[in-house]
């Protein structure tokens, strides 16, 4: 989800991000937050999947509240995102768009360039299915939102992680996250406010 068509230079995204793999290697996904244009502050995770995302169709779910951004992947939490004061407006706040793109990210993405993307197997397709989105529609005038869909209270998704599904998240964490910034000592030698570690 992004918004940088009508805010430039202080967009707002939330997004899942497939940075490929190598043949025989894990599929690595990246899954990042910007608010406010703090694209200079990145607040990036990226995980090792256990699975081929191209074999099947999976769920990858974003709950994003006034307070909070959650990630979902075949609904185990994988990242929970916290509003804190501090952040002010770095946390996610202006309306969005959804979108999915096919882009070439071999300058970072792949072990720092190290891994060009191979054009001779293109065209790339990304297919969907089941697509479900719930929320509040915007006016694009005035930017604020009049009409919410209240069907979001039926999904099996609330805004409060239960024991169970912070003990699968906890274990998910340890098991496949490669990187956090929050741990990045090398683009920050002070984490960011809303790191605890």
């Amino acid at each position: 989800m992004s918004n940088g068509d009508m805010f430039e230079k202080n967009h707002d995204e939330i997004d899942f991000e497939f940075l490929g793999n190598i043949r025989g290697k894990d599929w690595r996904i990246q899954t990042n937050i910007y608010g406010n244009g703090s694209t200079s502050v990145g607040r990036e995770e990226r995980y090792n999947l256990w699975f081929d995302p191209a074999d099947d169709f999976h769920q990858y779910t974003i709950l994003w509240t006034d307070s909070q951004i959650i990630f979902y992947i075949d609904n185990i939490p994988i990242r929970e995102f916290k509003r804190t004061a501090a952040m002010g407006g770095d946390f996610p706040s202006k309306p969005m768009s959804l979108y999915a793109t096919i882009w070439d990210g071999s300058d970072w993405a792949t072990n720092g360039g190290k891994y060009r993307v191979n054009y001779k197997y293109a065209p790339y397709v990304a297919e969907f299915s089941d697509l479900i989105l719930h929320g509040c529609a915007v006016d694009p005038i005035e930017f604020s939102s009049k009409k919410c869909d209240t069907t979001s209270q039926s999904l099996e998704l609330s805004a409060t992680i239960t024991p169970s599904q912070r003990s699968k998240m906890d274990s998910f964490r340890r098991k496949h996250m490669t990187y956090s910034y929050c741990y990045d000592q090398t683009r920050y030698k002070v984490p960011p406010v809303e790191c605890v570690i």
